[in-house]
């Protein structure tokens, strides 16, 4: 076998039918989520919490508590994203802008909180025995700072993403969820293409000011 698939289909020789159908259903409503925030349609919502939620599962059953940790956060903000994006101020929906000096201390205070209590998570479960836990710290305070801003339309929400999916992509491959790596790998694809339509959007509006 190709040591490529070997090393791709290795950790499911002992899955079973059903964690691998939920990971790859998990990653399908994972991507159109992506691609919903990218068209910025209130889409993205609905179908990332039904990955999140599938990934809940999937992640207690990895003992992957860093990413379970992620995921349920990841299900909570969708559900305030999704109040702030169908919300209207006035007769509009809130508008795509960029983060204030309020806006990245508030970014770097949640940052530095989940990291603190992540790290207290592992302590306590005392599974800092792998090399991916100590990155899982710092993803999760990356991720938790990227839905933030997120749900409030700030276009820094798609750097956080680019930087985190970058070091997340390997980590899902050694932790032996290939499926969840390709994911982030379209992650990271979309996150740049959403960047670019996001910076694309803001510039119409301030030329028509």
């Amino acid at each position: 076998m190709n040591p490529i698939f070997e090393f791709f289909l290795t950790p499911y020789k002992e899955a079973t039918t059903f964690n691998i159908v939920l990971e790859i259903t998990a990653v399908v409503f994972g991507i159109a989520s992506v691609w919903f925030a990218k068209k910025e349609s209130i889409w993205v919502y609905p179908t990332g919490i039904i990955s999140t939620a599938i990934y809940v599962y999937i992640c207690y059953q990895f003992t992957l508590y860093g990413d379970l940790i992620i995921n349920v956060y990841y299900t909570l903000m969708s559900i305030y994203g999704w109040y702030m994006w169908a919300k209207l101020v006035g007769d509009q929906h809130i508008p795509i802008t960029k983060c204030n000096q309020l806006d990245w201390m508030k970014t770097l205070g949640i940052f530095i909180s989940t990291a603190i209590f992540v790290i207290g998570v592992y302590l306590y479960f005392n599974r800092f025995d792998r090399m991916t836990d100590y990155f899982d710290t710092f993803t999760t305070g990356v991720f938790f700072a990227a839905m933030w801003l997120m749900a409030n339309k700030k276009i820094e929400h798609w750097i956080l993403w680019i930087f985190g999916n970058i070091i997340s992509i390997p980590l899902y491959f050694i932790k032996g969820l290939g499926f969840s790596g390709i994911q982030f790998t379209i992650f990271l694809v979309l996150a740049i293409q959403g960047y670019i339509e996001w910076k694309k959007s803001i510039n119409k509006k301030i030329q028509t000011l």
